[in-house]
C-alpha cells in the first residue's frame, strides 16, 4: 500500500515537474491601435452584447430539467406505493 502510494507520488511529481516547461510561453504582444479612437485602444469585451435572451433561456432550461426530475421522483414513488399494496 505504501510502495503503491509512493509511486503515485513520484509520478505526481515527475508529470507535474516536467509539464512547468510546456507552460513557460512569452506573453502575446499589443494590440494594434484603433484609428477611430484616436490612436487609443477601443473597448474591451462585446461592449452592448444582449445577455437577457440567453439567461432566460437558461433559467427556463434549468425550470424544465428540475421539474422532470421531480416529476420521475414522484412517479418513481407512486410505482412504488403501488407495487406494496398489491
Amino acid at each position: 500500500m505504501k510502495k503503491d502510494f509512493f509511486k503515485a507520488c513520484i509520478l505526481g511529481f515527475l508529470f507535474s515537474a516536467l509539464s512547468l516547461g510546456v507552460q513557460a510561453q512569452p506573453s502575446p504582444p499589443p494590440p494594434p491601435d484603433d484609428p477611430s479612437m484616436n490612436g487609443t485602444n477601443g473597448p474591451v469585451g462585446g461592449g452592448s452584447a444582449p445577455i437577457g435572451s440567453g439567461l432566460g433561456i437558461l433559467l427556463g432550461l434549468g425550470l424544465v430539467y428540475g421539474a422532470t426530475k421531480v416529476i420521475r421522483k414522484n412517479s418513481e414513488k407512486v410505482i412504488s406505493k403501488n407495487s406494496e399494496e398489491e
